[in-house]
């Protein structure tokens, strides 16, 4: 039996508390090790499910651990490519929360430093993993719809009341766009493998930070239509529309906390075909995935190139948007 991958978390986020260290604690062929942390109360609710933790009150120190093969890194968005660089530095593997980046661009140095020192780096694009979305790029890729004519992608969430959260602090990378806007364009991208031709949006600021953002696109073969907000009503859905039928996902990016992955198949005759996925934990699925191509060699679902076009995709909203 292969030795588990050992992974180390630099930082006790929030997010990281509830659902990356516990999937990581539950993932096959994977073992939580360490944390870094400068509140030592913040790792309490860590070692209550993982007692045997390690943990660091230094972040230079955790990477310096040569037990840890892999970094989980969930740092406020405008510390990420900084302490990306300084984990594959120090040779672990990679996986960063999403965005990696603030700028395409700035995935060029990471991709370089990725090549340079031979470990697997990826962005935390957790939703490639669950089996809803592989199964709707199949029924795509084998013409279940016909000729796909137009996608449409929904998601937003209420956090008028946390104005200190990171997400509402324009110097923190925060704004819709880059909180959730990676799910709505980069699950497009994902399900159909196109890149968009020309953008056009329109944006509602505040303080500095993005609030509501409309998006229209023409891709080569179909058009697109999406909004994303965090000043409204929690709400979430894709859909594809062809020419023969329509695909639907009510719970895409946040399944089982929204609601119960489905994926509809709408066909002729109001005939609807759905597929249940009641227990599927994408984040558990994500560090497996990991895990694989750490071991074995595994391609990975989700290469850094691929963040690098959903990030390209952001950069053209932001430079061509007009205010709301």
């Amino acid at each position: 039996m292969q030795r588990p991958v050992r992974w180390g978390i630099l930082g006790a986020a929030k997010f990281a508390r509830q659902y990356m260290a516990p999937a990581i604690h539950a993932a096959e062929g994977a073992q939580l090790v360490a944390l870094a942390t400068s509140s030592p109360e913040k790792a309490e609710p860590f070692q209550a499910f993982c007692p045997d933790l390690n943990v660091y009150d230094d972040y230079d120190a955790l990477l310096a651990d040569p037990r840890i093969d892999a970094v989980y890194v969930p740092l406020p968005n405008h510390l990420h490519v900084e302490w990306s660089l300084k984990a594959m530095a120090a040779g672990k593997h990679l996986l960063c929360e999403k965005p990696m980046t603030m700028r395409a661009a700035e995935f060029d140095q990471l991709i370089a430093k990725r090549d340079e020192t031979g470990v697997l780096a990826a962005e935390a694009y957790m939703i490639v993993h669950h089996p809803q979305w592989q199964m709707v790029r199949r029924l795509i890729d084998e013409g279940a719809i016909g000729k796909l004519a137009h996608v449409s992608g929904k998601f937003s969430y209420d956090n008028r009341t946390d104005m200190g959260n990171i997400r509402n602090k324009a110097e923190t990378g925060g704004g819709g766009l880059r909180d959730i806007g990676v799910y709505v364009f980069g699950g497009a991208r994902y399900a159909t493998g196109q890149e968009p031709d020309e953008i056009s949006a329109r944006i509602r600021w505040e303080n500095g930070v993005d609030t509501l953002t409309e998006v229209q696109a023409q891709f080569p073969g179909f058009s697109y239509s999406a909004y994303v907000s965090i000043r409204m009503h929690p709400y979430q859905e894709m859909v594809f529309h062809g020419e023969t039928g329509v695909i639907r996902l009510t719970a895409p990016f946040n399944a089982r906390v929204f609601g119960e992955a489905r994926v509809e198949l709408h066909r002729a005759g109001l005939e609807v075909q759905v597929t249940r996925f009641p227990g599927d934990d994408h984040y558990k699925l994500q560090v497996e995935a990991f895990g694989r191509s750490v071991r074995d060699g595994v391609d990975y679902p989700c290469p850094l190139e691929f963040s690098r076009g959903t990030q390209v995709m952001i950069d053209r909203v932001l430079e061509v948007a007009t205010p709301l």
